[in-house]
């Protein structure tokens, strides 16, 4: 489906972004994977090869503007163009009430989980549009759908990517560019093992069946489940669909 296309993929280190990475790799695709972690972007990379595709890793912060254009470039001058831009990387910060939640820690979240994909449109857009097609997907999250308590730098983050990929998709759509957002529920990765054990370090297990517990299927989803939606939205059977944060959660917010 993606022969001769290429797939630039933040946070392509583990978890949802690596999971991402392989199913477009799958479909044809090459592969960026950029990470803070510069070894993890290369499993991911070798992961791609191992399975017969293309790919290549970049070490990059993603709330630094110059380490982003930088990605933007090395993916360009090692592939020649990008088709699918899957803006990923995000931190959780911790948890803790709004009243006492750490500066320095709000401004990190924000700083990654946002700046970063206003940098990541900011500098892969004008390629795509320049090419006259190209589909963005955001990571948001349910919690960028409905409150978080605990974890207000995270939640504000994602509300905002909600309303920056609206945005943006108002702003390309005539361009042939596509933006749309996929906000997950809790996903099996370290991120969430992170959150169980913040939300009670004593008994994270006990966090863990109070997290099922609230979910209709009774689990938590997969980082493929993700990404299968990512692969989706940015496919041509997703031609129509634009500025949409599309929930991935198994009925958690509709209950």
């Amino acid at each position: 489906m993606f022969a001769g296309k290429v797939a630039l993929v933040t946070g392509g280190g583990g978890g949802i972004g690596q999971a991402a990475g392989l199913a477009f790799a799958r479909e044809g695709a090459s592969v960026m994977a950029v990470d803070i972690n510069a070894g993890a972007a290369a499993a991911t990379a070798e992961l791609i090869r191992a399975q017969g595709g293309q790919a290549e890793a970049f070490a990059a912060d993603v709330s630094q503007a110059s380490q982003v254009q930088a990605y933007v470039a090395r993916t360009l001058e090692r592939f020649g163009r990008i088709d699918f831009f899957f803006n990923n990387a995000g931190i959780e910060g911790v948890v803790a009430p709004t009243t006492d939640y750490p500066e320095e820690i709000f401004d990190r979240v924000i700083a990654v989980n946002l700046k970063g994909v206003f940098l990541g449109l900011k500098y892969v857009l004008p390629h795509l549009i320049q090419q006259g097609s190209g589909a963005v997907i955001n990571m948001a999250s349910v919690a960028g759908v409905v409150g978080a308590p605990g974890l207000s730098a995270y939640s504000a983050s994602k509300h905002a990517i909600v309303g920056l990929t609206r945005t943006a998709a108002g702003e390309v759509g005539r361009a042939g560019v596509r933006v749309n957002a996929v906000c997950p529920s809790a996903v099996q990765t370290r991120m969430i093992g992170s959150l169980e054990q913040m939300y009670n370090p004593e008994h994270p297990e006990a966090m863990r069946a109070q997290f099922v517990a609230r979910n209709p299927t009774g689990r938590y989803c997969l980082p493929e489940e993700v990404a299968q939606v990512v692969v989706y939205l940015a496919s041509p059977a997703a031609s129509f669909i634009n500025g949409v944060a599309m929930v991935v959660d198994g009925g958690r917010t509709a209950v």
